[in-house]
């Protein structure tokens, strides 16, 4: 039996109970309880970064009902998150500072943009202007020659390891966008068991001699595959699949309509576009853009299909999306050893996750 079959939309997002979190006691403990790095303080400030905080981290989901998010995270917090992580490790301002400034390209809504652009396979088409963006910045030139850095060193997080890596092998990113993502969608860690987590990783040597981030303890690694199988479960479920697919059409429209320019999306803050939303279908009610609109800001339930439903009267989606999971290391003896090799445990909780396989179409009734 796969585990995962009975998470349902509604048993996976009642899992937990109701939580409040702090973020500033969050950023705490990536940080090691010590004070925010000074060198950090002037890139903080920069536009381009501070942009992010009218983007939201999940994708959209925070203006839709369907979701029962329990705060607001925006990609600044994301990314000032893997920043403090990447420093905690490895005290390197240039690894630091491109983990920083690794999603200053993403525009609203995130990652619907790779859906819009066709790309929920990988969702990596919002990071192609990151390095432009930080070339053409004219204040990051100054700021970096103080810290004796250049452009190069910080404009590409990819080539640091700790900062990024492939899936499933854990990195900075990986490590921080799971932790509020299962806070806010699900209520899935205290912070208790955040700090007990993080403090138990260390920088390891994986299978090709190259560094990353690692487990010390496997009651920890165990706890930490776990969580991020089930939130990782909630991003691949045709209700997620669903939101991010009619919140990309519903921007298609609007572009189609002139309501907005492709800048927009990198300029404006998600609150904004939403006004301008707001204000198009209320004078327009009969348009496509209109319902589909209406149909995302009052949806509170789907159905999960066999066959797609008519598309005069529901929106459908038949996605297959990137999935999100880890098999990080862990030591054994001494020696790092994949999780999923050495726990059957955590290897089940990969392969249900793996296999796990929705209904064929997710559908919602279209409000007229």
């Amino acid at each position: 039996m796969n585990q995962f079959d009975e998470l349902t939309w509604q048993a996976v997002l009642g899992l937990y109970p109701e939580r409040k979190y702090s973020i500033s006691e969050y950023f705490d403990i990536l940080n090691g309880d010590q004070e925010l790095p000074d060198f950090l303080n002037n890139y903080l400030s920069l536009p381009l970064m501070t942009r992010l905080k009218k983007i939201g981290l999940l994708c959209g989901t925070d203006w839709t009902p369907l979701y029962k998010n329990r705060f607001y995270y925006s990609r600044y917090d994301h990314s000032l998150g893997v920043a403090l992580i990447v420093w905690h490790f490895t005290k390197d301002k240039a690894q630091t500072l491109a983990g920083l400034f690794h999603d200053i390209s993403t525009p609203v809504f995130s990652h619907v943009a790779d859906f819009r652009k066709g790309d929920a396979l990988t969702q990596s088409a919002t990071e192609a202007p990151n390095a432009i963006m930080l070339k053409e910045d004219k204040d990051l030139p100054g700021l970096l020659a103080e810290d004796g850095l250049t452009l190069d060193q910080i404009s590409d997080y990819h080539k640091y390891p700790v900062a990024d890596n492939e899936i499933p092998q854990l990195s900075a990113d990986r490590l921080e966008y799971m932790f509020p993502s299962g806070m806010a969608l699900e209520g899935s860690w205290t912070m208790e068991e955040i700090r007990r987590v993080y403090n138990d990783l260390a920088v390891l040597k994986n299978e090709d001699g190259i560094d990353e981030l690692g487990f010390q303890s496997m009651e920890e690694a165990e706890l930490y595959c776990y969580r991020f199988a089930n939130t990782g479960h909630i991003l691949q479920l045709n209700e997620n699949k669903l939101t991010l697919q009619l919140l990309a059409e519903v921007c298609r429209l609007a572009l189609e309509a002139g309501l907005v320019c492709e800048e927009d999306f990198f300029v404006l803050g998600e609150s904004d576009v939403m006004d301008r939303f707001d204000d198009y279908a209320r004078r327009f009610p009969k348009e496509k853009f209109s319902i589909y609109y209406r149909t995302f800001r009052s949806m509170t339930s789907i159905e999960h299909t066999e066959a797609a439903l008519p598309a005069e009267t529901h929106f459908c989606v038949n996605l297959k999306v990137k999935q999100r999971y880890i098999n990080p290391l862990v030591l054994v003896d001494g020696k790092p050893r994949r999780l999923g090799d050495v726990s059957e445990k955590a290897r089940k909780i990969i392969d249900d996750f793996l296999t796990y396989k929705d209904t064929t179409f997710g559908c919602v009734k279209l409000v007229f």
